[in-house]
């Protein structure tokens, strides 16, 4: 017996997660807890700049106009899909990172960065002789728990988490509608995510990387061990 996932990251990463995750043979229900827009933002000036920080692919995708100012600067991303993101939008990628911004950070030479990042972002502790500026270039507004995967979850699922904003979030949905914690497994992309979740759930474990195929990998056996056969 196998639980359903429930996949919580906003589009466009939603439904890529979710085929990925249907080919890996697992019931799958798709609900976004985020739509990520744009936002009024003015680009400074890239002189003084040593390079720019990314932590989203989004900041490339709903950058807009302002971004084309910036080419010149060499990005720094957090992971694959950022720096793919970037060289779609015609910037050169320099160094790609693989386990969060923070630990991009503390690698970087001295000089000025522009973090280009959401209305929620993590705060940054740069090096000594390292300087972050930020401009927030797009947000994530609150959607509510689908029907679909209320239901899902009061029966026991899965539910994957890609940031600690939406683990966050599913938190309060979760006691708006009611819905027991004791039923539901969390499977985390990182420890801050589950930290944020709270307590009180089924199970909450984490990746061993922080990349979409670990997430999964973690998810589908937690689908498939998490309950005993016959057990809510």
């Amino acid at each position: 017996m196998t639980r359903p996932l429930i996949v919580l990251r906003p589009e466009p990463g939603n439904a890529a997660t979710t085929a990925a995750a249907r080919d890996m043979g697992l019931e799958t229900v798709p609900c976004p807890l985020f739509e990520i827009g744009p936002v009024e933002w003015q680009a400074p000036a890239p002189q003084g700049f040593s390079g720019l920080l990314a932590g989203s692919a989004n900041v490339f995708r709903l950058g807009g106009p302002a971004l084309a100012s910036l080419r010149e600067l060499p990005v720094h991303a957090v992971g694959a899909a950022t720096a793919q993101a970037a060289q779609t939008a015609v910037f050169t990628v320099t160094f790609t990172g693989i386990g969060g911004l923070q630990p991009l950070v503390e690698g970087l030479a001295p000089g000025r960065y522009l973090r280009l990042a959401g209305a929620e972002h993590v705060p940054l502790l740069p090096p000594p002789g390292v300087e972050i500026e930020t401009r927030v270039v797009y947000a994530a507004h609150a959607l509510p728990l689908s029907p679909k995967a209320a239901m899902a979850l009061e029966d026991g699922a899965v539910a994957l988490f890609h940031s600690g904003e939406a683990a966050r979030h599913f938190a309060a949905e979760c006691e708006r509608l009611e819905l027991p914690r004791s039923a539901i497994a969390l499977a985390c992309l990182a420890p801050r995510i589950a930290d944020l979740a709270g307590a009180g759930w089924r199970t909450v474990r984490i990746a061993d990387e922080r990349t979409d195929p670990a997430l999964l990998a973690l998810a589908r056996a937690m689908c498939q061990t998490v309950w005993p056969m016959g057990h809510k």
